[in-house]
């Protein structure tokens, strides 16, 4: 995708071959800025403290964290002790799991001296893996955006809500909830992006509403509790948003926030739908309330809110009394009766078990 004009793709290999290149996500909308991971460490600080953050592009980070790894020490043990590390920054996005399960499997039977050379290649085709897979899930969205902007009139955009920032900056390229907007805006169709700001980290705000931006997509950034009243009036003709993780049956872990969403949708007969990457499906869990673990994180995230003053320097304040308590859950789950269909790279998939096994028989059962 674009930045100022220049493609870019959120994670590569720098030219001397071997440390890792990344987009500092904490320092946007304000200051573009790249960064080299030089270690496995600084990967899994790049994951935990959210240099880098969505569900594929978690995976590909971790995957590439486990090739600076082995540049140090191709061991066994250090494998182990990669793998233990990465594993441990972030509890519910499926995909950190996934690359890691993979990248191990990959490597367990290959000798040490080789493991180097083949660590760095499969993470790069797990990268062009997933820019393959959101292409698809952008190509099958369309089809929903063309059929709704068939009923329009003439010229009048389709208005398309989401939560959270599923776009390019959350995968490799492409996005998973905005693949299908990026394509119906190339292919000339009109479209309108309602973006929720997303609190508390603020990732429609500052990711959404910036890449969006940078492709001169019109959009609008709205009050998290503003979705309803906005489908209430008949201002929002689909949701599309992303997914952290999909139960076998079909429940959806997003952004805290997404579930309310749903529920408003399901008032207001606006079609829902979770963009995803198969990668995304944890055949395992089945009842998403019960089987999927909530990542808390610091109350600071809630206490506090970054931004810039009007001379462009960042600041850091305090919005609560200091010395109320705080609980903050990242995500929440939308039960699949809330949820019209899964976009995936395999077509549009309804949410329950059976249509998802059809859809992936190969992995579903694994």
């Amino acid at each position: 995708m674009r930045v100022d004009d220049k493609p870019y793709r959120t994670i590569w290999v720098e030219d001397d071959g071997w440390s890792v290149g990344i987009i500092d996500q904490t320092l946007l909308p304000h200051d573009f800025v790249t960064c080299r991971l030089l270690s496995m460490e600084d990967a899994a600080r790049a994951i935990a403290d959210m240099l880098v953050r969505g569900a594929p592009l978690i995976g590909a980070t971790a995957a590439y964290g486990v090739c600076l790894a082995m540049r140090e020490d191709a061991s066994d043990e250090n494998l182990a002790y990669a793998y233990d590390t990465l594993f441990a920054t972030r509890p519910t996005a499926v995909n950190l799991s996934w690359a890691l399960d993979d990248m191990r499997k990959h490597l367990s039977d290959v000798p040490v001296g080789d493991r180097v050379a083949t660590a760095y290649k499969r993470a790069a085709e797990i990268c062009n893996e997933d820019v393959a897979i959101s292409e698809s899930i952008g190509r099958h969205g369309l089809d929903l955006v063309q059929a709704l902007a068939a009923h329009k009139p003439a010229g009048e955009p389709v208005n398309i809500l989401t939560h959270c920032n599923a776009g390019w900056l959350a995968t490799v390229d492409w996005g998973t909830a905005t693949a299908p907007i990026y394509m119906a805006h190339e292919a000339g169709i009109p479209v309108h992006v309602w973006v929720d700001e997303t609190r508390p980290r603020n990732q429609g705000a500052s990711l959404t509403a910036w890449e969006l931006g940078q492709h001169r997509i019109p959009h609008t950034l709205i009050t998290d509790n503003a979705g309803g009243h906005l489908m209430q009036h008949g201002l929002v003709d689909m949701c599309i948003v992303g997914t952290d993780r999909t139960t076998a049956q079909g429940d959806v872990c997003n952004k805290i926030g997404t579930y309310l969403k749903a529920l408003a949708a399901q008032d207001n007969g606006v079609p829902f739908y979770v963009a995803l990457p198969s990668t995304t499906i944890d055949w395992q869990a089945g009842n998403g309330v019960a089987d999927i673990p909530i990542e808390q994180r610091s109350g600071e995230e809630v206490s506090h809110i970054s931004g810039a003053d009007e001379h462009g320097a960042r600041k850091v304040i305090r919005i609560s009394p200091s010395d109320t308590p705080i609980r903050n859950d990242a995500f929440d789950v939308t039960p699949a009766r809330l949820v019209t269909g899964l976009i995936t790279e395999r077509g549009l998939v309804d949410a329950n078990r059976t249509a998802l096994a059809a859809a992936f028989p190969d992995l579903s059962d694994s």
